[in-house]
């Protein structure tokens, strides 16, 4: 089975924290002052206290074209994405000697919240000493799911190429995509949980000569994907001449009740496991409502999501990327050899990923 090696990320150098984010909403959203303090509770009740994004905050009281939004995510996201690799591949935590980027073979890169061809994995290429031979796997539109079903895709990779190596990159700049003129209450509640990051992970095959500088190698024993059709009203992006504007339904919490949780019983009843035998869950925190919903349908404790709650205390949601800076904070805090955790994400279609993971070698 292949095997996730390290794990690193890029975080963008404006941090806003959740007052002075809530602060700037309140003087600029375009809703009646009535309407408005209804809706702030909002930032005081989503469990985070600061988030990162790759513009100042300045950037927000102003109107911006599509044109600008995205010429800004390429730059950023290509930046940050070099950035996210190389602390990636040099993670002393995590390996007992740096990988070196040209003994990469395959490089996939997700996100949803930007356009660019070539693709941002192209531009990455030219910044970086990857081989002219690099298998190229882009992927756009994934969403919140993004982290979980890169992983899944480079797993399959990884299967079918034992010997190889993959790094996989995901980046989301969900700052960009925020509308100062759009009153919808959507873009009022994505005002106060998305955030920017970028995040790349390292894997190997289990034929590969590098599995041996793992210091803490994470197998995925299995993956599993599912969609709830007529559904694509739940997540997503209305695409507008001022740029992307979100889809994010009220229903998103109570779908975790009943799709999510015949999802994860299907998955568990097919791998032959038990909700028992996971010391932690690596989740996603789309929000704080979607954690407590995980809790209460599982049924886990709040310590089970501990790496969740403090990535959502710490950066916010920040799409795709977010549940490898879970995924991260947990292989650094080093479990011990057979530990296993469930890692889950939802996104756009309305899906859902998941896969089973085990720290250890087999």
């Amino acid at each position: 089975m292949p095997y996730i090696a390290s794990v690193g990320v890029s975080s963008p150098p404006y941090k806003i924290s959740q007052t002075k984010a809530k602060t700037l909403i309140k003087e600029i959203f375009p809703r009646a002052e009535r309407e408005l303090e209804r809706l702030l509770p909002v930032f005081d009740n989503a469990f985070i206290e600061e988030r990162q994004f790759v513009v100042p905050v300045e950037w927000f009281e102003q109107t911006h074209s599509f044109e600008e939004r995205n010429n800004l995510y390429i730059e950023e996201a290509t930046q940050h994405s070099v950035a996210a690799i190389r602390d990636c591949v040099q993670n002393n935590v995590l390996l007992s000697e740096e990988m070196l980027i040209e003994q990469i073979d395959c490089f996939l890169f997700v996100s949803s919240s930007g356009i660019a061809t070539p693709t941002i994995d192209a531009r990455c290429i030219n910044e970086l000493p990857f081989r002219d031979d690099i298998t190229r796997i882009p992927i756009w539109g994934l969403g919140c799911a993004g982290g979980a079903s890169g992983l899944a895709r480079a797993y399959e990779w990884l299967k079918a190429n034992p010997k190889k190596t993959a790094v996989l990159v995901n980046a989301e700049l969900c700052s960009l995509a925020f509308q100062k003129d759009d009153n919808r209450k959507s873009n009022f509640i994505g005002s106060a949980l998305f955030g920017d990051g970028v995040s790349a992970c390292l894997l190997v095959g289990d034929e590969s000569p590098y599995l041996r500088r793992v210091k803490s190698p994470v197998k995925i024993k299995g993956t599993s994907s599912k969609m709830k059709k007529d559904s694509l009203n739940v997540m997503g992006w209305d695409v507008k001449n001022t740029g992307f504007h979100v889809i994010f339904a009220k229903s998103i919490p109570s779908l975790v009740n009943y799709f999510w949780k015949e999802h994860v019983t299907d998955f568990l009843e097919q791998q032959e496991e038990d909700k028992e035998n996971f010391a932690f869950l690596t989740a996603h925190p789309g929000g704080l409502k979607v954690l407590e919903a995980i809790e209460e349908t599982l049924p886990c404790s709040r310590e089970a999501l501990r790496f969740s709650y403090d990535v959502l205390k710490k950066h916010g949601n920040m799409s795709s990327p977010t549940v490898l800076y879970v995924l991260k904070e947990a292989m650094e805090s080093m479990p011990k050899i057979g530990t296993r955790s469930l890692l889950t994400a939802l996104g756009p279609g309305f899906s859902s990923e998941m896969m089973i993971i085990e720290w250890g070698i087999a």
